[in-house]
């Protein structure tokens, strides 16, 4: 595999773990500490400075290195092998394989499994719940396959025949929403509060998706060594 493909991943993963990290020391750490002091039912003027430091440092580190992750993984290694099948060209090629990740790692199994607020508990035990978010990522592996499948085989119609065409595999990610068991969650949280901070969850997963694929865009293909040698012939 040549190490220009990893090399604009990890760079395009680094922009946009960054750009998540950030998000998550500002917003995701607010939200969260805010909840935290609701759970405890009482409000405070903040925590010391240090440690406030420390939790915004450890959010920004972690973004960075999910960001390398997906970048390596995704845009690095997956795109390697998957360029030719991706619909679309420049951005919009990227865009699809991010919205390919996302359903994959993180929208399939939070329709069975939505994030949760801290303070949270859920009937489910731990591991029941990681057999069922393993077997929904691969369920969501497969539904972004067939909508790639489904793209290719109607691009050639008109755009909402093409358009509808690709959306219908999605209707299959109701199977496990059916068959998935009841996850009762109980806590001091509202559930406005919640539904809040699920939206933020998602809407931070979005961005780093979305910057990874447009730095990667921005980053272009590498130069791939096509051209044979020429060789000049001579009479002797």
């Amino acid at each position: 595999m040549p190490t220009d493909y990893l090399t604009r991943g990890a760079l395009a993963g680094t922009a946009g773990g960054l750009a998540y990290g950030l998000f998550m020391a500002t917003v995701g750490n607010s939200f969260t500490a805010g909840l935290e002091t609701f759970e405890a039912g009482h409000s405070h003027g903040g925590g010391p400075v240090v440690a406030d430091l420390t939790t915004a440092a450890v959010s920004v580190l972690g973004g960075v290195l999910w960001g390398l992750l997906f970048g390596i993984a995704v845009f690095g290694m997956a795109y390697y092998f998957l360029e030719p099948a991706l619909p679309g060209s420049g951005v919009t090629k990227r865009l699809a394989l991010a919205a390919a990740g996302f359903l994959t790692v993180s929208g399939a199994p939070w329709l069975v499994l939505p994030p949760q607020p801290p303070g949270v508990e859920q009937a489910l035990p731990t591991e029941t719940r990681m057999l069922w978010y393993g077997g929904t990522m691969v369920v969501g592996a497969l539904v972004a396959g067939c909508c790639g499948l489904a793209y290719r085989r109607t691009a050639d119609r008109r755009t909402p025949v093409t358009l509808a065409a690709t959306a219908l595999p999605l209707a299959l990610l109701a199977v496990p929403v059916a068959l998935a068991p009841g996850n009762p969650v109980s806590g001091p949280v509202p559930a406005a509060l919640a539904a809040a901070y699920r939206w933020t969850v998602v809407f931070g997963q979005l961005g780093l998706w979305a910057t990874i694929a447009t730095v990667h865009s921005w980053l272009g293909d590498p130069d791939l060594a096509t051209a044979e040698p020429s060789y000049s012939a001579t009479a002797d």
